[in-house]
């Protein structure tokens, strides 16, 4: 992992999205938290404030996240705050402070850099403030830990790039360290590889820098005309595909060149059907029923319910294939087409309200 100094100084610049933001902190909800007939204590009672402290909130993904989340603590009549860290390690830890100041029951920890939270987190369990967090391992045994199955969805990518391209061929690859969920899927990389000598990497690049999607485009293009022989690309976030095929399509590689990716939004499923697109199969989970999820975890850790300690939400293979024989458009089609994606059962209790 590298530094926290350099991954502080590279997160600063990617802002840009965010500059509309005019305060770190906006209210998931404007309702107050309504007692939940037939739950259990405190949340019969109401009054329940839960705070989603993000790291990350760039892109189609979080904000499908967020929106799935507020959803879930609507449903369970929670008065849900949450804060945007803006890629900022400092400011995040600002507002886990400002969170258990306002006298939250629990903290959603949305992304972030391990060595800068675990010290802040463990203030707010010291103070009987429950702590869950999605995709960031704090290493702490008091934390549920909320991940997609990142090593299925990298096998289910790698496995379907081999049906398609054999198992010798030139590869590109997309890759930030330090985040918890890429450095998950590039263990399973860094595995393929040994398992598949045929396969070359040609070339390895990647960003944070904001707008992600345009900054990989730039360091794509390079990559492509110094590497001409790359037949793949394994970008496993959805921003760092979308950056793949924008300089795939400026240098009309469509039909040389396959994109294997993670994540799905409407969005990202406009570009896979698009003509000619390098951009053929993404892996993913519903990110609205991650944010879901991950209210549910902080709400039964506050009601003394055990979620388990590690709660895995599956990924689905979606091809372009898929996407056209069944006309989906939408990210509500696929869903309605794939029931799998539409909803989890983990961490979930019968007093929880759904939100289907």
């Amino acid at each position: 992992m590298k530094s926290l100094n350099r991954h502080q100084s590279r997160a600063r610049r990617v802002v840009g999205a965010l500059a509309l933001l005019s305060a770190s902190v906006l209210l998931g909800q404007t309702t107050q938290a309504e007692p939940l007939k037939g739950a259990p204590a405190p949340f019969n009672k109401g009054g329940v404030k839960i705070a989603l402290v993000n790291y990350l909130s760039t892109g189609d993904f979080f904000q499908a996240y967020e929106a799935g989340a507020q959803k879930q603590a609507k449903a369970l009549g929670v008065d849900l705050r949450i804060y945007e860290g803006r890629q900022d390690a400092a400011e995040q830890r600002e507002q886990i402070q400002q969170a258990i100041s306002l006298g939250v029951s629990a903290i959603i920890v949305n992304h972030g850099l391990p060595e800068s939270l675990k010290d802040v987190v463990q203030r707010a369990l010291d103070k009987g403030i429950k702590v869950v967090a999605f995709d960031v391992n704090l290493n702490n045994p008091k934390v549920p830990q909320i991940e997609q199955s990142d090593h299925d969805l990298a096998t289910l990518l790698l496995n379907q790039a081999v049906k398609d391209n054999g198992d010798t061929f030139a590869a590109g690859y997309v890759y930030v360290a330090g985040f918890a969920p890429l450095d998950r899927r590039d263990e399973v990389w860094r595995d393929f590889k040994t398992a598949h000598p045929g396969v070359q990497e040609k070339a390895r690049w990647g960003t944070v820098d904001n707008p992600i999607a345009q900054s990989v485009a730039n360091q794509a293009a390079a990559a492509y005309r110094a590497h001409p022989e790359i037949r793949v690309v394994f970008a496993p976030y959805d921003e760092f595909a979308r950056g793949a095929t924008l300089a795939a399509n400026e240098a009309n590689l469509g039909s040389k060149l396959r994109i294997y990716s993670a994540d799905i939004s409407t969005a990202d499923i406009e570009a896979i059907r698009a003509p000619n697109s390098a951009w053929v199969a993404t892996a993913a989970t519903n990110p609205a029923v991650v944010g879901a999820v991950s209210v549910r975890a902080a709400a039964l850790e506050v009601a003394g319910q055990d979620p388990g300690h590690q709660i895995v939400v599956k990924p689905t293979l979606i091809t372009r294939d898929d996407l056209v024989k069944n006309d989906i458009k939408t990210v509500a089609e696929l869903g309605a087409k794939f029931p799998a994606f539409r909803t989890s059962d983990a961490a979930n209790a019968a007093w929880i309200p759904a939100t289907e």
